[in-house]
């Protein structure tokens, strides 16, 4: 079953084509990568995706959107359709404890008003209730529930990834979309990092698109790649498949020593 299916999607920023005639189709369950040069319009098309821009052409559909397209949709109203993602820019609230990143993420789940917060009612305590267990189920899964009382900003830099991927899935995503998650890893972290995605696939049965330039991590942990390049896409297939194109070489890769 497709999850995401992308027709023809273009944004044009005056005369610059930043995405242009993109299809994709993306199955339930599947971990697919996006990868291409710096300035192939990657990001720009995660914020198509996510309804930070509108597409000039073309159509976004996720089939857990009743198969309507989300153009011209706000992002939150995205976000709580099932859709969420992380930046490429670590994005935590950085003067906010590590629990309360966390909760922020459950906020679609809260539906108790005003009134209620102010009289404590029974609505308020159970929902709260139901919040701190999620909350802390996950900080014990992300390792660090030992953190929970500090200022995320004072986290090291490879928990302030997990975190910020623990406060996307809080919100019960359908699909999780990635932005250069592994960015200023080690490779202990990135090995960590690789374990966890596929982990998160199975655990919380959703379907993932990343965008990385770490070329070891994408060709383990994805079973089909889209390359763009100048905002266009010029490749779609397997790693295998990928690693001995020769656009792909030629555009990203650089060489097939380097894509092996």
């Amino acid at each position: 079953m497709s999850v995401l299916k992308v027709s023809n999607l273009s944004r044009f920023f005056g005369g610059v084509k930043a995405v242009s005639g993109v299809n994709m189709d993306i199955k339930h369950g599947e971990i697919i990568g996006l990868i291409g040069p710096n300035g192939a319009g990657k990001t720009t098309f995660f914020n198509l995706l996510t309804g930070i821009y509108n597409p000039t052409e073309g159509n976004i559909v996720y089939n857990f959107n009743k198969g309507n397209p989300i153009k011209n949709k706000a992002p939150y109203k995205i976000a709580a359709s099932g859709v969420c993602r992380t930046f490429q820019n670590i994005r935590l609230f950085s003067n906010m404890t590590v629990e309360e990143n966390v909760k922020v993420g459950l906020h679609k789940n809260i539906h108790y008003g005003v009134l209620s917060s102010f009289f404590r009612t029974g609505r308020f305590y159970s929902e709260e209730k139901v919040a701190q267990e999620k909350t802390i189920e996950l900080l014990r899964v992300f390792n660090l529930y030992d953190k929970k009382d500090y200022l995320a900003k004072n986290l090291p830099y490879g928990q302030q990834r997990r975190l910020e991927i623990a406060r996307a899935l809080a919100s019960g995503p359908k699909i999780l979309l990635l932005d250069e998650p592994a960015a200023g890893m080690n490779p202990n972290e990135t090995k960590e990092l690789m374990e966890l995605i596929n982990w998160i696939r199975k655990q919380f049965d959703i379907t993932i698109l990343l965008i990385e330039h770490d070329m070891p991590l994408v060709m383990a942990l994805c079973s089909r790649i889209y390359v763009l390049d100048y905002g266009q896409l010029i490749a779609e297939g397997t790693p295998e498949e990928i690693k001995r194109n020769p656009k792909v070489i030629k555009a990203y890769l650089g060489g097939e020593d380097e894509a092996c």
